[in-house]
């Protein structure tokens, strides 16, 4: 290996300077981070606290696709990693509402942008992926599993190119 390849590898940008401030540091909490809000369902769960107060049902509702047990086991994790709060009240039947925590509410400035940035280049991920997959041969296309964003104005021809 040469050192101007050494030297090259070991410069961080800013963006990996921001992400974990150790070189070395295998785990610096970010992975935790992306895991809960990066699975399935927490995003679209916090999405709909940041209008305010929830109960379970509304979030069932206001969710389309969650299964009661996930939206369970969600709304769980999100509570024991400190950005959603639980209130429940002693009545008949018994009331549960959900919100989020301080801690929750901080997230709500980067989800805004990552929001964004899905409205703004959601369209061209969406023909990337359809491109990748139309050069790749497979079967299991964009078409078969539709996204919100809309679909491209016009189909580009895909070429023998590479990823």
């Amino acid at each position: 290996m040469s050192d101007g390849h050494t030297a090259v590898t070991r410069t961080r940008s800013e963006l990996g300077e921001a992400l974990c401030a150790s070189s070395f540091a295998h785990d610096c909490g970010l992975r935790d981070i992306i895991d809960r809000v990066g699975d399935r369902w927490s995003m679209l769960v916090l999405a709909e606290l940041v209008d305010g107060v929830r109960r379970f049902r509304e979030l069932h509702r206001l969710i389309p696709g969650i299964s009661q047990r996930m939206l369970t086991l969600t709304l769980r994790r999100l509570q024991r990693d400190g950005l959603v709060s639980r209130t429940a009240y002693a009545t008949i039947p018994p009331q549960v509402e959900y919100a989020l925590t301080e801690l929750g509410h901080t997230l709500t400035g980067p989800m805004r942008v990552l929001a964004d940035w899905a409205t703004e280049h959601g369209a061209a991920f969406a023909e990337a992926r359809r491109r990748w997959d139309a050069a790749d041969g497979k079967t299991e296309s964009i078409e078969a599993h539709p996204h919100r964003w809309p679909a491209p104005k016009s189909p580009s021809a895909t070429g023998s190119g590479s990823r």
